[in-house]
């Protein structure tokens, strides 16, 4: 299982760097209406950062910044292992609580192979996306089996303009993907989802959600590696046709700054609830840079900001507020 989801998520990023690559190269020449001295760089390639980790393990890093269609895109693989650390078992016993399979005095070893992405675009009609998928696996020294395993993941639209039809689209997308597994799936993990991307001291929701699992170890993990392999195939077809819709929409400075704004809402989720940035810190060894890559290059907080009633910036708030269900 360790090899096959190695190929699996090198797989998706070249597939994925490949797509977003296209997009990019495309290009846009839209700025701010009101704002026609705004720089709009030319457009730019994906580079691409190998790397080591001493404690075992390697990964690859494909970022491009500042480019004309997307202000940042990173999708960043990585295959780690190694001993777990005491406080990636603390992190693990919290989790499982009662049921925990793990003994208290015994070492262990882990292994964690996934692909993560996030993608920021410079027009503020285009949307945010995110997508995570990952196999973990403990291991008690000594032993042949793994005390635990699972896999996790899940991809999430985070727009700050709402167009209805991206959010159907994108989530209708990721439903089939789920329907050709299991029908309970979709709705599942459309619930999780809502409910594990929300902030709770601004009362608000991330995005407009997509789907969301962790701790999925329910059936034979051939069946499972299979319905994760669907899920991250599905990842372009859900979001390219969104970004070819919206990159060269016109807008205004205005609606840069509150797209500034959704974005430190975006960096507050990240930084104070998010699963993978505290897994990620509790790693010895762990790539700061990588974990870090799924923030925007530019965010903006303004005391008591509120939106004007009736405004396309009131009705996404009312949306983030109170979820929707966007796919049947």
């Amino acid at each position: 299982m360790r090899d096959r989801m190695e190929a699996l998520v090198r797989s998706l990023q070249s597939e994925i760097v490949s797509a977003l690559q296209s997009v990019e190269v495309s290009g846009s020449t839209v700025t701010a209406s009101d704002n026609p001295a705004e720089p709009l760089p030319s457009p730019k390639l994906f580079k691409k950062d190998e790397w080591e980790r001493k404690e075992g393990g390697v990964g690859l890093s494909c970022v491009l910044q500042d480019g004309n269609v997307f202000e940042k895109a990173a999708v960043l693989v990585s295959v780690v292992h190694g001993p777990a650390s005491d406080r990636l078992l603390a992190q693990m016993r919290n989790r499982w609580e009662k049921d925990s399979p793990m003994n208290t005095d015994a070492k262990y070893g882990m292994f964690a192979a996934g692909i993560s992405l996030v993608v920021h675009p410079r027009n503020p009609n285009a949307p945010t996306v995110h997508l995570n998928y990952r196999y973990f696996e403990l291991k008690e020294d000594g032993k042949d089996e793994p005390a635990m395993w699972w896999f996790g993941g899940g991809s999430d639209l985070t727009p700050s303009y709402l167009f209805e039809e991206d959010a159907v689209h994108f989530h209708k997308t990721i439903k089939e993907a789920c329907d050709r597994h299991d029908p309970t799936y979709y709705p599942k993990f459309r619930d999780w989802c809502d409910k594990y991307f929300y902030i709770p001291h601004r009362n608000e929701h991330r995005g407009l959600g997509g789907i969301f699992f962790d701790d999925l170890s329910d059936r034979p993990a051939d069946e499972l590696i299979k319905f994760v392999e669907d899920c991250g195939r599905s990842f372009v077809k859900q979001y390219v046709p969104i970004m070819k819709a919206r990159k060269d929409m016109p807008y205004t400075q205005a609606m840069r700054d509150w797209q500034q704004l959704r974005r430190g809402r975006y960096v507050e989720f990240n930084l104070v609830y998010d699963r993978g940035t505290k897994f990620g810190l509790a790693t010895p060894g762990a790539r700061i840079e990588s974990i870090m890559c799924s923030l925007p290059l530019t965010a903006r907080w303004e005391y008591s900001h509120s939106p004007e009633e009736g405004s396309p910036e009131a009705k996404m708030l009312d949306v983030l507020r109170t979820p929707k269900h966007w796919a049947a």
